[in-house]
């Protein structure tokens, strides 16, 4: 999903957690909607929010692939929380966002008996089967930045509403084109739950009067691929003659996006925003290619995710509403409906402020 990040960002990012706090290697726990987490036995489960967290956790961290500059961000994240309480903290993954290479290392962790799994699940389904024996086994499922099935994680931490991240984009593209013009949506991939949601809201938002003049044409998928993503680029732009706009939600897309725009005859004609990291885009800011763009801060969200990992593992929430739990030097967050906790609303990024950031 794929997006990126923001400087300071704060929000409360979702966690939705099923099973008991503290389960045994045989235990196991199902998901009420109403109820929210429960053991086995269909009990409800318990929290104990004065619970000290373990020093011994083993925490492997799962992106939607390596060497993306997004996740990389949110890794680091992940592992500052864990240096400062001595957790084993393992980042693996895929090097192309698929949901089949992913099972893979879900199966390794929960054989390598390791207590959480921080995931950003590259489908919402197909990950599913391999989540829910994981958890069966004791191990406990934070997602982040995108989802999985409710009932084969724990918790989700969010970077921000669905609501926020798909209405600010709509919102910065009919500035740029005066609300009027055709426009298309350079996407990642067709399963991310993360993109599919936000796009979604995106065409419920478009459906209001004070965005009548703008059209959407097409949503193409870049699959999160640098190279892919600048074809589609161009494909839209060819099989599109009016086109005013693209919105890319997606770090890798934009930046695609960018470097194409940036040396065609299409720079400064066709207006470009979505998702994006400062450092990706800094350059396309300074020489107008991008007007503005937004994003959260990914360290931030790897951080938050790997805290409420350890919260949930070392039995201080179970991912019912209303628990809390202090996500160290970022403080205290709640759990909210579905076990989701929101990070934040994001950060709109331009010229005028773009050199604040270093992420």
């Amino acid at each position: 999903m794929t997006a990126r990040p923001v400087r300071r960002i704060v929000a409360g990012l979702a966690l939705l957690l099923s099973g008991a706090v503290v389960l045994s290697a045989c235990g196991g726990t199902t998901r009420d909607s109403s109820a929210g987490a429960r053991n086995a036995d269909n009990t409800t489960a318990s929290a104990n929010p004065n619970a000290e967290l373990k020093k011994d956790l083993k925490i492997t961290f799962l992106p939607k692939q390596v060497n993306n500059p997004y996740f990389t961000t949110a890794q680091h994240g992940g592992e500052q929380a864990a240096q400062a309480f001595g957790w084993q903290f393992k980042a693996t993954g895929p090097s192309d966002a698929s949901a089949a290479s992913q099972v893979t290392y879900i199966n390794t962790a929960a054989q390598q008996r390791q207590d959480a799994l921080v995931l950003a699940a590259n489908d919402v389904n197909a990950v599913a089967p391999a989540l829910r024996t994981a958890r069966s086994q004791g191990m406990k499922v934070v997602t982040f930045d995108s989802d999985a099935a409710t009932d084969a994680r724990d918790v989700f931490v969010n970077q921000a509403s669905t609501q926020d991240i798909a209405v600010g984009q709509v919102k910065l593209l009919s500035e740029q084109l005066g609300g009027q013009g055709e426009f298309a949506i350079l996407s990642a991939t067709p399963n991310a739950t993360n993109q599919n949601a936000w796009i979604e809201v995106m065409k419920t938002e478009l459906a209001k009067p004070e965005y009548a003049g703008l059209k959407l044409v097409e949503t193409a998928y870049g699959n999160d691929d640098d190279q892919t993503s600048f074809q589609k680029t161009q494909g839209l732009l060819q099989a599109h003659p009016n086109l005013r706009g693209i919105i890319s939600p997606t770090t890798v897309g934009l930046a695609a996006a960018a470097r194409y725009l940036s040396s065609s005859e299409y720079k400064g004609k066709v207006a470009l925003t979505g998702l994006g990291t400062p450092n990706q885009l800094r350059k396309f800011v300074q020489d107008g290619t991008v007007t503005s763009f937004a994003l959260w801060d990914p360290n931030k969200l790897g951080y938050l995710a790997t805290y409420a990992a350890a919260a949930l593992a070392s039995g201080q929430i179970t991912g019912a509403s209303g628990e809390k739990f202090t996500a160290g030097e970022m403080g205290e967050y709640t759990v909210g409906e579905h076990g989701e906790v929101v990070l934040g609303p994001p950060t709109v990024f331009t010229r005028d402020n773009i050199d604040q950031f270093d992420f």
